[in-house]
Protein backbone atom coordinates (compact mmCIF):
# COMPACT_ATOMS: atom_id res chain seq x y z
CA UNK A 1 0.00 0.00 0.00
CA UNK A 2 1.17 3.65 -1.04
CA UNK A 3 2.28 5.51 2.22
CA UNK A 4 0.69 9.10 2.34
CA UNK A 5 3.35 11.67 2.95
CA UNK A 6 2.35 13.29 6.77
CA UNK A 7 2.92 16.80 5.75
CA UNK A 8 0.83 17.98 9.09
CA UNK A 9 -2.56 18.78 10.39
CA UNK A 10 -3.93 21.65 10.30
CA UNK A 11 -7.38 21.93 11.65
CA UNK A 12 -8.48 25.27 13.78
CA UNK A 13 -9.77 24.40 17.24
CA UNK A 14 -12.32 27.14 16.87
CA UNK A 15 -13.87 27.27 20.30
CA UNK A 16 -13.88 24.92 23.30
CA UNK A 17 -17.42 24.26 24.01
CA UNK A 18 -19.21 21.96 26.09
CA UNK A 19 -20.08 19.12 23.25
CA UNK A 20 -20.37 21.07 19.81
CA UNK A 21 -22.41 24.22 19.63
CA UNK A 22 -24.80 25.33 16.90
CA UNK A 23 -23.04 28.90 15.71
CA UNK A 24 -26.53 30.92 15.25
CA UNK A 25 -28.42 29.72 18.59
CA UNK A 26 -25.66 28.95 21.19
CA UNK A 27 -27.25 25.66 22.03
CA UNK A 28 -25.07 22.83 23.11
CA UNK A 29 -25.80 19.07 22.06
CA UNK A 30 -24.49 15.87 23.23
CA UNK A 31 -22.15 13.87 21.09
CA UNK A 32 -21.20 10.82 20.51
CA UNK A 33 -18.33 9.31 18.84
CA UNK A 34 -18.32 5.60 17.61
CA UNK A 35 -16.07 3.80 14.78
CA UNK A 36 -16.88 4.79 11.13
CA UNK A 37 -18.48 1.87 8.94
CA UNK A 38 -17.28 1.09 5.75
CA UNK A 39 -20.32 1.28 4.43
CA UNK A 40 -20.33 4.86 5.81
CA UNK A 41 -17.35 5.68 3.58
CA UNK A 42 -18.95 6.11 0.11
CA UNK A 43 -20.71 9.08 1.85
CA UNK A 44 -17.11 10.64 2.21
CA UNK A 45 -15.80 12.02 -0.91
CA UNK A 46 -14.13 15.12 -2.43
CA UNK A 47 -17.52 15.69 -4.66
CA UNK A 48 -19.55 16.07 -0.74
CA UNK A 49 -16.91 18.09 0.06
CA UNK A 50 -14.62 16.16 2.22
CA UNK A 51 -10.52 16.98 1.81
CA UNK A 52 -9.18 13.80 2.92
CA UNK A 53 -9.29 10.48 1.14
CA UNK A 54 -11.25 8.62 4.32
CA UNK A 55 -11.34 5.85 1.96
CA UNK A 56 -7.60 5.02 1.38
CA UNK A 57 -7.04 6.18 5.76
CA UNK A 58 -9.37 3.37 6.61
CA UNK A 59 -7.56 1.03 4.94
CA UNK A 60 -4.31 0.92 7.38
CA UNK A 61 -5.28 -1.76 9.66
CA UNK A 62 -3.24 -0.37 12.17
CA UNK A 63 -5.67 3.13 12.27
CA UNK A 64 -9.22 3.25 13.46
CA UNK A 65 -11.34 6.13 11.99
CA UNK A 66 -13.61 7.67 13.77
CA UNK A 67 -17.01 9.19 13.38
CA UNK A 68 -18.61 12.42 15.46
CA UNK A 69 -22.37 12.75 15.31
CA UNK A 70 -25.01 14.47 17.99
CA UNK A 71 -26.37 12.05 20.30
CA UNK A 72 -30.43 12.10 18.81
CA UNK A 73 -29.18 12.50 15.20
CA UNK A 74 -26.68 9.12 14.83
CA UNK A 75 -27.07 10.02 10.38
CA UNK A 76 -24.88 13.33 10.27
CA UNK A 77 -21.07 13.16 10.49
CA UNK A 78 -20.41 15.91 12.01
CA UNK A 79 -16.77 15.48 11.92
CA UNK A 80 -14.04 12.70 11.75
CA UNK A 81 -10.38 11.30 13.11
CA UNK A 82 -8.09 8.89 12.34
CA UNK A 83 -5.74 7.18 15.29
CA UNK A 84 -3.46 4.94 15.92
CA UNK A 85 -2.96 3.47 19.66
CA UNK A 86 0.79 3.04 20.05
CA UNK A 87 2.77 1.70 23.20
CA UNK A 88 2.79 4.71 25.29
CA UNK A 89 0.12 7.22 23.50
CA UNK A 90 -2.29 7.64 20.78
CA UNK A 91 -1.14 9.27 17.62
CA UNK A 92 -3.63 11.22 15.65
CA UNK A 93 -3.58 10.65 11.94
CA UNK A 94 -5.74 12.85 10.71
CA UNK A 95 -8.64 15.23 12.11
CA UNK A 96 -11.65 16.60 9.47
CA UNK A 97 -14.86 18.65 10.15
CA UNK A 98 -17.79 17.64 8.25
CA UNK A 99 -17.58 20.57 5.20
CA UNK A 100 -21.09 22.14 6.50
CA UNK A 101 -18.69 23.02 9.90
CA UNK A 102 -16.01 24.97 8.33
CA UNK A 103 -14.82 28.38 7.65
CA UNK A 104 -17.56 31.80 8.42
CA UNK A 105 -20.56 29.19 7.59
CA UNK A 106 -20.30 26.54 9.49
CA UNK A 107 -23.30 25.26 11.34
CA UNK A 108 -21.61 23.49 14.43
CA UNK A 109 -18.40 24.91 16.46
CA UNK A 110 -16.07 22.78 18.84
CA UNK A 111 -15.91 19.88 16.54
CA UNK A 112 -12.03 19.49 16.18
CA UNK A 113 -11.78 20.34 19.84
CA UNK A 114 -13.92 17.31 21.08
CA UNK A 115 -12.25 15.10 18.45
CA UNK A 116 -9.47 15.70 20.32
CA UNK A 117 -10.67 15.50 23.54
CA UNK A 118 -11.81 12.00 22.89
CA UNK A 119 -8.19 10.66 21.76
CA UNK A 120 -7.04 12.33 24.86
CA UNK A 121 -9.59 10.04 26.86
CA UNK A 122 -9.16 6.98 24.70
CA UNK A 123 -5.50 7.28 25.77
CA UNK A 124 -6.28 7.46 29.51
CA UNK A 125 -8.37 4.31 28.78
CA UNK A 126 -5.93 2.59 27.45
CA UNK A 127 -3.63 3.75 30.12
CA UNK A 128 -1.90 6.03 28.68
CA UNK A 129 -1.82 8.42 30.81
CA UNK A 130 -3.75 10.85 28.07
CA UNK A 131 -1.11 11.19 25.93
CA UNK A 132 -1.64 12.41 22.76
CA UNK A 133 0.35 13.48 20.16
CA UNK A 134 0.42 14.80 16.22
CA UNK A 135 2.80 16.47 13.84
CA UNK A 136 1.65 19.65 12.81
CA UNK A 137 1.59 22.05 10.03
CA UNK A 138 4.59 24.45 11.69
CA UNK A 139 2.44 27.80 10.96
CA UNK A 140 0.29 26.37 13.44
CA UNK A 141 2.16 25.12 16.03
CA UNK A 142 1.40 28.40 18.23
CA UNK A 143 -2.18 27.66 17.80
CA UNK A 144 -2.32 24.25 19.47
CA UNK A 145 -0.19 25.40 22.00
CA UNK A 146 -2.64 27.96 23.17
CA UNK A 147 -5.87 26.55 22.22
CA UNK A 148 -5.23 23.09 23.32
CA UNK A 149 -2.77 23.34 25.33
CA UNK A 150 -0.01 21.07 23.76
CA UNK A 151 3.28 21.22 23.70
CA UNK A 152 5.90 21.95 20.71
CA UNK A 153 7.89 18.54 20.89
CA UNK A 154 10.23 20.07 18.57
CA UNK A 155 10.09 19.58 14.89
CA UNK A 156 6.20 19.74 14.59
CA UNK A 157 5.59 17.18 16.97
CA UNK A 158 3.16 17.99 19.21
CA UNK A 159 2.36 16.68 22.31
CA UNK A 160 -0.49 16.79 24.89
CA UNK A 161 -0.22 15.72 28.15
CA UNK A 162 -2.12 14.85 30.80
CA UNK A 163 -2.80 17.73 32.51
CA UNK A 164 -3.93 19.46 29.33
CA UNK A 165 -5.91 15.86 28.54
CA UNK A 166 -7.83 16.17 31.60
CA UNK A 167 -9.06 20.10 30.78
CA UNK A 168 -10.04 18.62 27.48
CA UNK A 169 -11.75 15.47 28.65
CA UNK A 170 -13.66 17.85 31.37
CA UNK A 171 -14.85 19.95 29.08
CA UNK A 172 -16.06 17.47 26.35
CA UNK A 173 -16.58 14.52 28.32
CA UNK A 174 -18.13 15.99 31.91
CA UNK A 175 -18.80 11.59 33.23
CA UNK A 176 -15.73 10.57 32.24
Amino acid sequence: MKKRKNSGLDFIVDKLTNSIENVITGDSFPTSIVLLSKDELKLLTKKTGWVFDWKSEFKFPERDVYKLTIVNNQNIIQGLLSLQIKNDHVYIHLIESAPFNKGQVKIYSGVPANLVAFACQLSFQRGHEGNVSFISKSQIVKHYEESLGAVHFGGRLMIIEKESALKLIDKYFKNF
